[in-house]
C-alpha cells in the first residue's frame, strides 16, 4: 500500500512577488463596484435556470443589467479622468 503525502513547504510557501502590489489592490479596489453589480446579474441569471420566467423576473434581470451598464460606465468615465489628470 501506497501512502499519499502532500509536500507541505510548497503548498505553504509564501514568496514575496505571489501578493498583488499596491497597484494591483487599487485597480481592483476601484473596480469593485462593477465587480458587485456583475456578480448580482449573475444571481439573478442563475436563480432564472431553473423556472419559467414571470414579469417580475423578467424586471429584476432587466434592472440588474442596467446596473451592470451604468457601473461600467461610471467606472470608466472615472478610469478616464484619472488618466486625464495624470497626463
Amino acid at each position: 500500500m501506497k501512502h499519499i503525502v502532500t509536500v507541505q513547504e510548497a503548498v505553504t510557501a509564501f514568496a514575496e512577488w505571489l501578493e498583488p502590489t499596491d497597484a494591483e489592490l487599487d485597480a481592483i479596489d476601484s473596480e469593485m463596484p462593477l465587480i458587485t453589480a456583475e456578480t448580482e446579474l449573475l444571481d439573478v441569471q442563475i436563480s432564472l435556470l431553473d423556472q419559467p420566467i414571470t414579469e417580475t423576473d423578467t424586471r429584476r434581470l432587466r434592472r440588474a443589467r442596467r446596473k451592470v451598464l451604468a457601473t461600467r460606465l461610471a467606472v470608466t468615465n472615472q478610469a478616464a479622468s484619472v488618466s486625464e489628470v495624470a497626463a
